[in-house]
């Protein structure tokens, strides 16, 4: 289960905008490399949409079946924000609605594969 905790306005390449939902999963426990000690987290994640900033708006505090996902993709630089480090990562985090969960990593690369080429 995720829930929509927040909404960001985007822009295209031709400059017309369009709304991204934030989604975050449930609680984490996590334990730290550095302390060995357990701190809570959760993945978030973001959503392209069609919807209006009134639409999305609203949305905020939706739950959705599903969960959030750690994806594989090329390297790119992410700066933490509390330090200002730029770090190289190489996976993102994406939602996967519930009835896609248990497809694995190769069928879902075929699945994009599938919408990119339209087949």
């Amino acid at each position: 289960m995720v829930t929509i905790i927040n909404y960001k306005k985007r822009e295209k390449e031709d400059g017309t905008n369009f709304f991204v939902l934030e989604v975050q999963g449930g609680i984490e426990m996590v334990m730290s490399q550095t302390t060995n000690q357990f701190y809570a987290t959760s993945k978030k994640a973001s959503i392209t949409s069609t919807f209006d900033e009134i639409t999305c708006q609203a949305l905020i505090g939706t739950q959705m079946q599903g969960s959030i996902i750690k994806q594989q993709c090329e390297p790119y630089e992410y700066t933490i924000k509390d330090t200002g480090e730029i770090v190289i990562l190489q996976h993102r985090f994406i939602y996967v609605p519930q009835e896609q969960e248990g497809i694995n990593v190769h069928q879902q690369e075929s699945v994009k594969n599938n919408l990119v080429t339209g087949n």
